[in-house]
């Protein structure tokens, strides 16, 4: 039985637990570092060998962890959004109008950090001839199919027809294996993404091949798989594998009971740190103008 996750660094630790510590990791390469409450890792994806490994497209996989507590205080949360706007910046073409797309359903409450996200974002394409300096960015959360009949990918591709962004940054909630993880973790990929796909749901992948332009997706984990949560209690007390599958329903999901308050601070962390990734040369301070 898999252990579920989105994130690329939790797929190369259960690879690793499987294989052995000491066992090479044919066709990923990883490197991780630290500063100021904050762990970094990158998991670079090379080939099909990484691919068949982890089960992840080739590209890149930036993680950023954070200590508990640290988005509560004002300087931890400037240097998380600087931090995760500093990692945006090096994925996303250095000019160009961008579109930012917030997936998730805004009124369930651990799905709905996209839309949110989109609250505290600098809009600026309809002030591109008032201030130049700005690069033009325009926002969309564009639902999904259960309330408006029509699959995010869908209404967001039409979009891009219609503007010509050149790329596209989606911001969506993930699933993780580890519960300390869950709201104290941002993963950026150049790879795009596939709603749902954390809880069972998929829906149309977000992706170059999908919009016609590069895909950077922002993701933060919300949830954590039930039976991926027991198996690893479980295991740990010796339990043997077959007993453990009869014991939960794989799509019951785990998410902490204060997961609207959490989801408030991760929605501001997400839009103050695009928009410190899209717009240089802004600060925390200017956003908190633009924004409130």
């Amino acid at each position: 039985m898999p252990k579920y996750t989105d994130l690329a660094v939790e797929a190369r630790e259960l690879w690793q637990e499987d294989a052995g510590e000491a066992t090479r990791l044919p066709g990923v390469r990883a490197r991780e570092w630290s500063g100021k409450g904050v762990t970094t890792t990158k998991v670079e994806i090379l080939d099909q060998n990484g691919v068949r490994a982890l089960g992840k497209p080739v590209g890149n996989y930036v993680t950023l962890e954070w200590k508990r507590g640290m988005l509560r205080e004002p300087a931890g949360f400037s240097h998380m959004a600087v931090s995760l706007g500093r990692e945006l910046s090096r994925m996303v073409p250095g000019k160009g109008p961008v579109l930012v797309a917030g997936l998730g359903n805004s009124a369930v409450t651990p799905d709905a950090v996209g839309p949110r996200a989109m609250e505290h974002l600098v809009v600026t394409r309809h002030l591109a001839s008032s201030f130049p300096q700005f690069r033009p960015v325009s926002a969309i959360a564009p639902g999904v199919l259960g309330t408006t009949g029509l699959e995010s990918v869908e209404v967001v591709r039409g979009i891009v027809e219609r503007s010509g962004p050149c790329c596209v940054v989606v911001v969506d909630a993930l699933a993780s294996r580890d519960p300390g993880r869950v709201c104290a973790t941002v993963q950026l990929t150049d790879t795009g993404i596939t709603p749902g796909s954390g809880v069972g749901n998929h829906r149309g992948a977000f992706d170059r091949r999908s919009l016609g332009v590069p895909v950077i997706a922002v993701g933060v984990p919300t949830v954590v798989e039930a039976q991926t949560l027991l198996q690893d209690a479980l295991e740990e007390n010796g339990t043997k594998k077959e007993k453990i599958e009869t014991k939960c329903d794989r799509m019951m999901i785990v998410t902490p009971r204060d997961i609207d308050a959490r989801v408030d601070r991760l929605a501001r962390l997400l839009g103050y740190g695009i928009s410190l990734g899209l717009h240089r040369g802004l600060s925390v301070g200017d956003i908190s103008c633009f924004v409130g």
